[in-house]
């Protein structure tokens, strides 16, 4: 029983260090791009006016407390590994209902003078003001990542690349057999 409780503990802890899950916990946007996928939302974000004040989480994450943060975190964290893992993530990804919900949420937090400015409604008779009958992003289509589909829409966007999965030790082992 204990060795199998060691093997198990030792297998999470590698899939840990391996997945780089550590790097979630953070709000440093370069964990966005352990996954390849998010590539072309890194370079477009990294390229926008938002990378001055705003990372990933800012917009992604809700913020009304500790423990809502790292619970939201979480269990999108685990769907994407779950994703990632089975290789069944899609060539143009698409933010989820909740997400959504999120991102305009944070909209409205950092923008608030803006949603509630009367010059600004008076300006565009279109803008309901704070009842937000609209999204932010019908008329801010582009605001931060731009017309994200592929790397293409990016083509010389610098991306972070990622460290190799394989452990030193195992490299340095694969090394020294192929000297051999």
């Amino acid at each position: 029983m204990v060795i199998l409780l060691a093997i198990t503990g030792g297998l999470v802890f590698y899939l840990f260090v391996v997945s780089r899950a550590h790097s979630y916990l953070s709000d440093d946007p370069q964990a966005c791009v352990n996954c390849h996928i998010m590539a072309p939302q890194y370079a477009t974000w990294a390229h926008s006016s938002h990378r001055e004040r705003a990372h990933c989480n800012d917009c992604h994450v809700p913020h009304d407390n500790f423990l809502v943060k790292y619970y939201f975190k979480a269990k999108d964290g685990l769907r994407h590994a779950t994703i990632f893992t089975l290789r069944k993530e899609p060539q143009v990804i698409f933010i989820r209902e909740e997400g959504r919900e999120v991102v305009q949420d944070n909209c409205i937090l950092c923008h608030s003078n803006l949603v509630t400015d009367d010059t600004l409604m008076a300006y565009n008779p279109r803008f309901h003001g704070a009842s937000m009958e609209r999204e932010c992003w019908e008329c801010h289509r582009e605001t931060p990542h731009g017309r994200v589909n592929s790397l293409s829409s990016v083509p010389y966007a610098r991306v972070p690349v990622t460290g190799s999965a394989v452990p030193g030790w195992m490299r340095r082992l694969m090394e020294t057999e192929k000297d051999d």
